[in-house]
C-alpha cells in the first residue's frame, strides 16, 4: 500500500520501508506481494516481536486482487524467520535521517520523485529507492533509453556506445545504464559529453559506489544526473545482485538497446526484463567474427530485437507519436495554466536562474515546507523546475 502519487509517506512509514530494505534482498517477491496489501509499519512490527504463524495475519484472505504471486501463511511465516536474522543490521531512524542529510534522497512507491513504470514490476517492485544527484528521477525517465553491453568492450563498441549515447543525449532523452566499466562507461560518458542528463543504477549501495574505480564518473553523473540504488548507501554489491538490479534499467527506460553483448552476458538479462516488460528491445549489429557481439546477433535472430545503427532508429522506436523530433528544451508535459492554485504558487517562487532552496520557496507562496516540497516534486515531473545547486529552478521552456 502506498500514497496517491506525488504526496509523502507517512514518516513512520518511510523508516518502515527503509527499514524493511535492509532484512529482504532486493526483488524479495514475497515482501513485495506482502506490502501489495500490508501497512509497511504492520510487516516490520511482524518481523520484530516474531509473533506465532504471522503468515495467518499478513496472508491469505487480505489479498483481495489476487494477484499472480499469492503469499500462503507457510512462505509468509518462513520469510519473516529469514528476515529476523538481519535485525541487528537495521540502523536507528536518526542514520537513516543523517544519509539524507548528507545528500541521499530516499524515495518511496507513491511519492512525486517515484518513477511509476517501476510499478510494471509487480511484486519486484523495489521497497525504496535511495537517489544522489541533482536530476528529479522521475522526470529524467519520462524520456530515457538504457543502453547496455559488456564490460570487456572492444574498440568498436567502446566507439559506437559513446556515439550512440553522445546522439540520443543530444536530442534531449535521458541515458541509462549500469555504472559499470565497458559499454556502461561508454553510455555514461557519451551522454555527459553533449551535457546531456544520464541515471546510473548500481548494484552496490551509494556510498560504496561499486565499481571504484569510477568515483570520478560518478561524481560527474550526481552533479548534472542521478545515481539510484535500491541497496541501502553502505552495503556492498553481492554477484546476484547484479542480475536483480538489471530488472530496475529495464524498467526506467522506454527501451533498452544492447551495443555488445556475449551470449552469457548480464547485458542479455537486462535485455530479457525489458522484454517481459513488452518495452522495445534493440541491439546494435557487430562484426560476425565476434564472439562480443554474438548475444546481439541472437537477440535480433531469436528474440526479434530491433537492429540499430543510430540514435534515430532507437527515438523512432520509444518517442510517442509526433514527439521523435522534440528537443532537450520541450515543453513540460503540464501546461502552466491547468496547475492547481497551490501549485502555481509554488511555481511562481522559483526563479530561472540562479534557484532558491525550498523553505525559501514555501515562505514566499504561503505554503508549509511538505505543502512546497510535494509540489515541487510535481513540478519537476512535469518538466516545469529542476534541481539545482541552490535548491531548486525553473527550466528554460522551448
Amino acid at each position: 500500500m502506498t500514497a496517491s502519487q506525488g504526496e509523502p509517506l507517512d514518516a513512520h512509514d518511510r523508516y518502515s520501508r527503509a527499514a524493511l530494505s535492509f532484512l529482504a534482498d532486493p526483488g524479495d517477491p514475497v515482501m513485495g506481494a506482502l506490502l501489495r496489501s500490508v501497512q509497511p509499519m504492520e510487516l516490520l512490527a511482524a518481523v520484530i516481536s516474531g509473533r506465532p504463524n504471522p503468515g495467518s495475519t499478513l496472508a491469505g484472505d487480505r489479498f483481495s486482487d489476487g494477484g499472480p504471486a499469492l503469499v500462503t501463511a507457510p512462505v509468509a511465516d518462513r520469510a519473516v524467520e529469514r528476515w529476523r536474522t538481519r535485525l541487528p543490521d537495521v540502523p536507528p531512524a536518526s542514520r537513516v535521517a543523517a544519509w539524507e542529510r548528507s545528500g541521499y534522497r530516499l524515495v518511496c512507491p507513491g511519492e512525486a520523485e517515484w518513477p511509476t513504470q517501476l510499478d510494471d514490476l509487480g511484486d519486484a517492485r523495489p521497497v525504496v529507492l535511495w537517489l544522489r544527484g541533482s536530476a528529479d528521477l522521475r522526470f529524467a525517465c519520462l524520456r530515457s533509453v538504457s543502453i547496455v553491453g559488456s564490460r570487456a568492450a572492444t574498440a568498436y563498441g567502446t566507439h559506437v556506445g559513446t556515439g550512440l549515447a553522445a546522439e540520443i543525449a543530444g536530442h534531449g532523452w535521458t541515458v541509462i545504464s549500469g555504472g559499470a566499466y565497458g559499454i556502461d562507461a561508454c553510455a555514461h560518458r557519451g551522454a555527459l559529453a553533449v551535457g546531456g542528463c544520464t541515471v546510473t543504477v548500481l548494484a552496490s549501495g551509494l556510498s560504496f559506489g561499486y565499481p571504484k574505480g569510477h568515483d570520478e564518473l560518478f561524481g560527474a553523473i550526481s552533479r548534472t544526473g542521478v545515481m539510484v540504488s535500491e541497496c541501502p548507501p553502505e552495503r556492498a554489491p553481492t554477484r546476484p545482485g547484479f542480475l536483480v538490479r538489471n530488472r530496475v534499467i529495464a524498467a526506467l527506460s522506454r527501451g533498452t538497446v544492447v551495443v555488445e553483448a556475449a551470449l552469457r552476458s548480464g547485458a542479455i538479462n537486462t535485455a530479457r526484463h525489458a522484454h517481459e516488460l513488452n518495452r522495445p528491445v534493440m541491439a546494435v549489429p557487430g562484426p560476425i567474427t565476434s564472439e562480443q557481439s554474438a548475444g546481439c546477433h541472437e537477440l535480433i535472430r531469436e528474440w526479434g530485437a530491433t537492429c540499430v545503427t543510430r540514435a534515430r532508429d532507437v527515438i523512432e522506436l520509444v518517442a510517442p507519436l509526433g514527439d521523435a523530433e522534440r528537443g532537450p528544451d520541450r515543453e513540460p508535459a503540464v501546461p502552466a495554466d491547468d496547475l492547481d492554485p497551490v501549485t502555481a504558487s509554488v511555481l511562481q517562487a522559483v526563479v530561472r536562474r540562479t534557484g532558491r532552496g525550498p523553505a525559501t520557496i514555501a515562505t514566499l507562496a504561503g505554503v508549509d515546507l511538505d505543502t512546497a516540497l510535494r509540489s515541487l516534486g510535481l513540478l519537476a515531473a512535469a518538466g516545469h523546475v529542476e534541481r539545482c545547486e541552490q535548491g531548486w529552478r525553473a527550466r528554460q521552456a522551448g
